[in-house]
């Protein structure tokens, strides 16, 4: 009952963001959705990583002929396409992937034709990982755009002056990103844009005994993913920023107040709302590819080297990419820390149990991300000009939180007890 409670829920939200897409002339989550079955779609890479998280509930052969099946059809298509001279150009979509929403959409209908009991619904969650993975990269699209379009001011003066009191990040970052060359900002480019990639191969590790056990973990990986990307929109809403590289960049245009960025920093002055374009997303404050990279970097902590490694590096160049492309200020990044913090302890909390310490531990972190908002919207000017007093303040609020998460979650984990040595026995005489 719970998850079809969930479903419909999802659902729910799909038609509705389908319905305010329509109403701005441009097709919802669902049509692109349904589009990507026979048409090039957007992200072949995030469909066959949807494909390999359904796949964790299936046996070995079982594997092998969806993995089959999913390239045979690419194939198959691809032939089509490069005969009839309809291949997608660059930049217009993948040239792969179809294969793999088809098999996803055939383990549902095999769930619902040719299982019973519990083998139907372990099936039936492994393809609604995967198909929830894919939607939710449709839903931000969608989101974006009806940000784009209800929001036609932006609070960009606000962050950008209560951003003196971290010195300006961006603007250092973009220097050093600019001066690494083309290799340094196509490295940061790719990390950027695979970020969902990166975090399907720690869920691939999280959830490697589905299969065996017949059962998911009570908490991993995906959960927070949909949840940070659920929420996250909402504050765009009520908080709207284009990024320092559009309100001060080249890519702002005539609406940009002044084109600087990286070069030189924005003059101190009192800030105001100023209006902007609609096609550009409001999307920085808090800064969801910072959540999302850190919730990687915490999962990952939990396996073998290799994965801790990758998960150090994925958050350290995804911090590098949000700020030196421009896509982020600083203060954006502190915001995304505590939010994604708050957002695992809630679910760690609700997957064992509500106790005083889950509790106190998101009551905390979500009373410091409303401070953060309300101190960078009514409060830019006192931080800019106490950036010795402020910037600490910041940093310090955010160690708050990040050292009551640590505090929090060691007190849940499990420690191993060792062994007891056994006394030696003595020699008979």
């Amino acid at each position: 009952m719970v998850w079809s409670a969930v479903g419909v829920v999802a659902l729910g939200f799909l038609i509705a963001l389908e319905v305010a897409a329509r109403h701005y002339g441009e097709p919802g989550p669902l049509t692109n959705q349904v589009r990507e079955i026979a048409f090039p779609p957007k992200s072949g890479f995030l469909l066959y990583a949807g494909m390999g998280l359904m796949m964790v509930v299936l046996t070995r052969r079982e594997r092998l002929v969806a993995a089959g099946a999913a390239l045979g059809i690419d194939l198959v298509v691809l032939a089509v396409r490069w005969a009839t001279g309809t291949l997608p150009a660059l930049g217009e979509g993948h040239p792969f992937g179809n294969g793999a929403l088809c098999v996803v959409l055939g383990c549902a209908v095999v769930a619902v034709t040719r299982r019973t009991g519990a083998e139907r619904l372990l099936l039936l969650k492994g393809v609604g990982l995967a198909l929830l993975l894919v939607a939710g990269r449709k839903t931000g699209d969608t989101w974006l755009l009806i940000t784009s379009k209800t929001q036609p001011q932006v609070l960009d003066q606000y962050v950008a002056t209560a951003d003196r009191a971290l010195g300006n990040p961006s603007w250092v970052v973009g220097r050093i990103v600019d001066a690494t060359g083309p290799v340094g900002a196509h490295v940061l480019d790719y990390v950027y844009v695979q970020l969902a990639v990166a975090a399907v191969l720690v869920a691939l590790y999280q959830l490697r005994h589905v299969a065996a056990e017949r059962r998911f973990p009570s908490h991993h990986l995906v959960r927070t993913f949909l949840v940070i990307g659920l929420l996250g929109p909402g504050i765009y809403m009520i908080f709207p920023v284009v990024g320092p590289v559009f309100a001060y960049g080249p890519d702002g245009g005539h609406w940009a107040t002044a084109d600087i960025w990286p070069r030189t920093a924005p003059a101190l002055a009192a800030p105001l709302p100023m209006p902007f374009d609609g096609i550009t997303p409001r999307n920085c404050m808090p800064s969801l590819h910072t959540a999302w990279a850190t919730a990687i970097f915490l999962h990952s902590r939990q396996g073998p080297r290799l994965l801790r490694y990758a998960g150090t590096f994925w958050l350290v160049a995804t911090l590098g990419a949000t700020l030196g492309f421009g896509y982020h200020y600083g203060v954006d990044l502190v915001a995304g820390v505590v939010f994604t913090l708050t957002i695992e302890g809630a679910l760690r909390a609700m997957s064992r149990g509500w106790d005083r310490a889950g509790a106190r531990l998101v009551v905390h972190g979500s009373l410091v991300f409303t401070a953060l908002l309300l101190s960078y919207r009514f409060l830019p000017l006192e931080m800019a000009r106490h950036p010795w007093l402020y910037g600490p303040l910041l940093l310090a609020a955010m160690g708050s939180v990040i050292y009551g998460y640590l505090r929090t979650t060691r007190t849940w984990d499990p420690r191993p007890t060792p062994a007891l040595r056994p006394e030696p026995q003595p020699e008979p005489a």
